[in-house]
């Protein structure tokens, strides 16, 4: 079992970090630790901590901080990888196998040694378990009867990776920077293996340590993960048996906080070193504090307002069509969305190879009702919409619910935190879902794949696209586009392919996009070197101090 909060609470260092710990309803909080960070972040999304199942925004910030992967992306040149645990790596003449050459002399934070056969049983369990992000490696080919042969310790130091088309190598090794590339300690993990009942969902007899790694820690990183309370607090430790450069803390704490207003008061008390979730209205505030200071980033992650097809009246394109007219682009931009995101409506975000910077559509009322009486719905009609209950998600839901009701169209609202609205969403039981997706590998694939792609639009298909979570059987030439954009080896013709996959996106899909975030976070003046990275998993802290 994972230590226990109390245990937790007596390793630090000071008495007021307790109090800094404790739930957001808490009156007061003295200083923060000097070598302690705390942020006030929104984490209810928070599902699982195991990297072979997480497929939520901030877990993966928090995994990008505690596990180790093959490469990482190079912030320095984010259209380039660099080794993490690999020294080196090469690619065969046919374009197939990659090899890997680890650094040597590296441990867990368990002390047991990292070793090839550790990578290689990572993404066995990964491909085994099949949960939400195993697609970004199946793609490659890769199974439960063949991972073993395709994914292999050729020896201690070395891994074998084959993949089963000659794609450009900078794709492949995009996609193992994404979390689901994480390696896992195996000695450790295998000792909290669990057994279970092979059956039509699962053809193996245990659970690869999934039900014991969604609470607990099991890898490399700069920091281990102590604690994990949902909708409360996660708390790191300094990994002191890392192999790279050691974090200058001691331990960093992510405070669950929702309300920017909350956010800022803590953070100009003094109870909070930074504040992640902060809106347009208390941006300036915060400049304005001479012992405040703001960071910023433009982040591949896109805002979109989603139809499940399984709703006949949402399924109709005249629908479909009229939902993009229903948005009040223009104020929304104005508003809610001020100082942390910009109006963004196709699926890649700018910054990324084939961006199409296209906004056909804006507010209009009349339009839509023409549609609506095309679709023969010259009345309305009465939907529900889950809404994660975070700003600016909820300030959206309600200037949409309002441009709507103008066509006659009557939205319920059903509020929920993170973990409930996206499980819901997950499962395809929704009726229009507001969410955000953030690109698993610097690559337009990652986006092109997940909106245009639905391999089985059955409920019991495997690669759970966001296109599959809204049950759109995505129209065969889109489809085929996007995979033979993926293969093209000439950059040029590639960006044209995926210019013209959003044009025919835009048009067709259920999918009305809405924003492009640029992340905000408040941060004292004492603190140093925290810098939001360009993506949702490249938000370092190793590096921060607090002087």
């Amino acid at each position: 079992m994972m230590h226990t909060f109390g245990t937790t609470m007596r390793r630090l260092t000071a008495g007021a970090a307790i109090a800094l710990i404790m739930t957001a309803a808490a009156p007061a909080y003295a200083a923060t630790p000097a070598d302690t960070l705390v942020q006030a972040w929104a984490i209810d999304d928070i599902i699982s901590m195991d990297p072979g199942e997480a497929f939520e925004l901030s877990t993966a910030e928090i995994t990008a901080n505690t596990y180790s992967l093959l490469v990482r992306l190079d912030l320095a040149d984010t259209s380039k990888v660099k080794g993490d645990l690999a020294e080196s790596w090469t690619v065969s003449d046919d374009g197939l196998t990659y090899t890997f050459k680890l650094k040597p002399g590296m441990t867990f934070a368990s002390g047991n040694p990292i070793t090839a056969e550790d990578v290689a049983w990572s993404i066995e369990r990964v491909i085994k378990m099949d949960k939400s992000p195993a697609f970004i490696l199946t793609q490659f080919g890769l199974n439960g009867e063949n991972v073993t042969e395709k994914a292999k310790a050729v020896d201690p130091t070395t891994f074998s990776f084959t993949v089963d088309k000659a794609y450009a190598p900078s794709f492949v090794l995009n996609c193992l920077t994404a979390t689901v590339g994480s390696v896992v300690d195996k000695k450790l993990v295998l000792e909290h293996v669990a057994p279970v009942t092979v059956s039509a969902e699962s053809k193996y007899d245990n659970d690869f340590g999934n039900a014991w790694l969604k609470t607990n820690f099991a890898g490399s990183g700069p920091f281990k993960l102590r604690e994990w309370r949902a909708n409360e607090v996660v708390v790191l430790e300094r990994n002191d048996t890392y192999f790279g450069e050691k974090p200058k803390l001691a331990r960093v704490i992510y405070r669950h906080l929702k309300e920017s207003s909350g956010q800022r008061l803590a953070l100009e008390n003094g109870d909070v070193d930074i504040a992640r979730n902060i809106e347009p209205n208390d941006l300036d505030a915060i400049s304005g504090n001479a012992d405040l200071k703001l960071d910023s980033a433009p982040k591949g992650t896109v805002y979109f307002i989603s139809q499940n097809q399984k709703n006949p009246n949402l399924a109709k394109p005249e629908v479909i069509e009229a939902f993009k007219y229903l948005v009040d682009y223009d104020a929304i931009g104005s508003t809610l969305i001020k100082g942390v995101g910009e109006v963004h409506q196709t699926f890649l975000p700018k910054g990324v190879l084939g961006e199409l910077d296209a906004k056909p559509y804006k507010l209009d009322v009349a339009k839509a009702k023409e549609l609506l009486a095309k679709a023969g719905l010259p009345d309305g009609f009465t939907v529900t919409m889950d809404v994660r209950s975070i700003q600016p998600i909820t300030g959206i839901a309600e200037s949409f619910q309002q441009t709507a009701a103008q066509a006659g169209i009557k939205i319920d609202i059903i509020p929920g935190d993170g973990k409930q609205t996206l499980t819901k969403f997950r499962a395809r039981t929704h009726d229009i879902y507001i969410g955000q997706w953030g690109q698993d590998y610097f690559d337009p694939n990652s986006n092109a794949e997940t909106f245009t792609i639905n391999y089985d639009n059955s409920d019991e298909g495997k690669n759970k696209t966001l296109a599959w979570r809204n049950a759109w059987d995505v129209p065969k030439a889109l489809t085929e586009e996007a995979k033979a954009a993926l293969t093209e080896k000439d950059s040029e013709k590639r960006a044209a392919m995926y210019r013209d996959i959003q044009q025919k996106f835009l048009e067709t899909s259920p999918f009305t996009m809405i924003y492009q975030q640029t992340e905000v976070a408040g941060v004292r003046k004492d603190v140093q070197n925290f810098k939001l990275g360009p993506s949702f998993d490249t938000t370092f802290l190793g590096g921060v101090t607090k002087e």
